[in-house]
């Protein structure tokens, strides 16, 4: 990459760290898309950039990137180019012009009610941490965080007394989400564990972690990749067929929730996401549930199965 790009993109992955506050692993991701595009545009300085160059770079990528990797992509150089406009680095925004890809339309993987009840049951006094994953498999379920916040979470953070918990989601918002009796109580039988994994890391002589709520047998912090092979495993051992991820239980989350009435706004809050038509395209109702609500509440849908009865 140019010397002199580089050096814009660094003040730019600045300006989103300390102004907009986004997080360290999106400020990665944006700034591995900038260099993708400096390697294609070849070019020494940002105002050598014009739209054809832009529209070459998008056409490129969407013969071997799926609509949604391109429309990141394509994200991370509108706000490159708005960034260097507002700096006064350039005169116009190349970018500007070119339309977002349409999203391909699809549906994250969701269990049913059943299936969720086998999963979070599916630990048991054979695993070593069966305490720990338990709470860890109730967490997901009863509260819908991603799975990133979920081993983010500290200790303090969990009120046991008003049972909730202040979760830091994108952009290190933070939203404060209620946590169901299953959860709380699979919480409390797993601590004692956890405070003999804290003090396993002490006896080993390094750094307490006082912080973390969820520690690996190392006494040290869960990681992503760690939840999402337990969750996997106790998934197949639970009898479910269909790959499951924490994703699918963050949105078996919100379908359930939603298929027993509550409010879409009120399930956009739970989830932290800025947009509510995020929520309606992450959140799925069974075309079954929709013509149950349907029959119940329409006015001629009544009229006819009342006649029906006669």
């Amino acid at each position: 990459m140019p010397p002199y790009l580089h050096a814009h993109i660094d003040g730019f992955a600045r300006w989103l760290m300390v102004e907009k506050g986004y997080s360290n692993n999106t400020v990665e991701s944006y700034c591995r898309d900038l260099a993708e595009f400096a390697d294609h545009a070849k070019v020494t300085e940002p105002g050598q950039i014009d739209t054809p160059m832009v529209r070459a770079f998008v056409y490129g990528l969407s013969t071997r990137n799926k609509s949604t990797s391109v429309a990141r992509k394509l994200s991370a150089l509108r706000t490159f180019f708005r960034f260097l406009l507002r700096e006064g680095v350039i005169a116009m925004n190349p970018v500007l012009p070119i339309a977002m890809p349409q999203h391909d339309r699809y549906m994250p993987a969701f269990l049913t009610v059943d299936e969720v009840f086998a999963l979070v049951e599916t630990p048991g006094a054979t695993d070593t941490f069966f305490l720990r994953d338990r709470a860890i498999l109730e967490m997901l379920y009863s509260t819908g965080v991603r799975v990133a916040e979920l081993v983010g979470l500290d200790l303090g953070r969990l009120d046991l007394v008003e049972e909730a918990v202040r979760v830091i989601g994108k952009g290190n918002k933070e939203r404060l989400v209620p946590v169901g009796t299953p959860a709380l109580e699979a919480i409390r039988a797993y601590l004692p564990q956890r405070q003999q994994l804290v003090g396993n890391r002490t006896r080993r002589g390094r750094e307490e972690e006082k912080l973390a709520l969820f520690l690996n047998n190392r006494g040290q912090r869960l990681s992503v990749r760690s939840v999402e092979r337990l969750v996997g495993d106790y998934a197949l051992r639970a009898g479910i067929i269909n790959r499951v991820t924490p994703h699918a239980l963050r949105h078996s989350f919100a379908t359930h929730l939603l298929e027993m009435g509550a409010d879409l706004r009120a399930v956009q809050e739970l989830l932290g996401h800025a947009s509510l038509s995020t929520t309606q395209r992450y959140t799925h109702l069974n075309m079954d549930h929709l013509t149950r609500v349907y029959d119940q509440a329409h006015p001629l849908a009544r009229k006819v199965a009342i006649t029906s009865q006669k």
